[in-house]
């Protein structure tokens, strides 16, 4: 049995280290990924986890099937596929650490996993399943990703969403709001970031919070806002975590590291959603916050995720 199976992305995170004169970057490799680097979070804090993707024949995907196996991630689901190259993202930062994207997919493998190669056994395994938009962008993965969370939905799994916008991966802005919005109707729990709000509804992330909830039938709204901590919203519970001050240097896989958290604390309190008061998701948002601000002074998504106990002792401070 697993607690969490996730279908998607996994790639290659070439960061920017340094530039040369003519403004060049020198670069480092990081494994990638949303949901990859949000299964390895889970995994960090006692979830059992599977992964379902494709990545190609080559030096990357080999790595990236080795790194998800040292984080404990199951990674049978994953097709190793001679015909497609792994997926590559280049990330440059601001002065702020915060990222540009280029991505080196047309196609990536990631994109090419056809519903015939998933092990649908893992869906039928697991207690929740877990996709985002990025396997949304293209097909036939987009046709496999709407399958495979229909099939979970008929085995009666919670299903968690992140939107994860990369307008660089889209044919147009249109394009991208339709299917996130599809997702959205799909979900039982939505983590979502305050500018994919804005993109989406031109609105604030607590109108953003409420459409969720109301509009698309989510019962938990997780809505991210940067280092100002994160507003988590229910029916019947409410709650609003400051994040601890931290000197950022990387903020690659912040997001995926904050739902990776939030979903195992979620699991620890072993609650329906409707019974959550405000203090459990004040627990949960408190927790997810400081893990994701935590993780944005390290290098790298799965590499930067901090062991619970400095993340329990860092919440003492909030």
């Amino acid at each position: 049995m697993y607690d969490v199976v996730a279908l998607g992305e996994l790639l290659i995170d070439f960061a920017s280290l340094s530039t040369d004169p003519s403004g060049y970057p020198t670069m480092a490799a990081h494994p990638g990924g949303a949901p990859g680097n949000f299964l390895a979070a889970l995994n960090a804090f006692g979830a059992r986890t599977g992964f379902l993707g494709k990545v190609g024949d080559d030096a990357f995907g080999h790595l990236l099937l080795c790194t998800l196996t040292e984080a404990g991630i199951e990674t049978k689901g994953i097709v190793v596929d001679p015909t497609v190259f792994t997926t590559l993202a280049f990330v440059t930062f601001d002065d702020k650490g915060d990222r540009s994207f280029s991505f080196a997919r047309k196609p990536g493998a990631d994109t090419q996993l056809r519903w015939e190669e998933v092990d649908k056994s893992m869906i039928e395994q697991t207690k929740v399943f877990h996709f985002g938009t990025l396997s949304l962008t293209d097909e036939p993965c987009r046709t496999t990703t709407q399958k495979a969370v229909a099939y979970a939905r008929e085995q009666g799994k919670l299903i968690t969403y992140d939107p994860n916008l990369r307008k660089p991966l889209w044919r147009s802005e249109e394009e991208a709001k339709e299917q996130i919005l599809w997702g959205l109707y799909q979900a039982d729990v939505v983590k979502i970031s305050d500018e994919e709000v804005e993109f989406l509804w031109n609105c604030s992330p607590e109108e953003g919070a409420d459409k969720l909830l109301n509009e698309y039938g989510v019962s938990l709204a997780m809505v991210t806002l940067g280092p100002k901590g994160c507003l988590l919203k229910t029916k019947n519970a409410l709650c609003s975590a400051p994040g601890p001050k931290v000197t950022p240097i990387d903020t690659t896989g912040a997001g995926d590291i904050f739902g990776g958290s939030a979903v195992s604390r979620l699991l620890e309190l072993n609650k329906a959603i409707a019974d959550l008061t405000d203090e459990d998701l004040a627990y949960i948002g408190r927790f997810a916050t400081t893990s994701a601000s935590l993780s944005t002074e390290h290098s790298g998504g799965i590499p930067s995720i901090q062991k619970k106990d400095v993340i329990l002792e860092r919440m003492k401070s909030l």
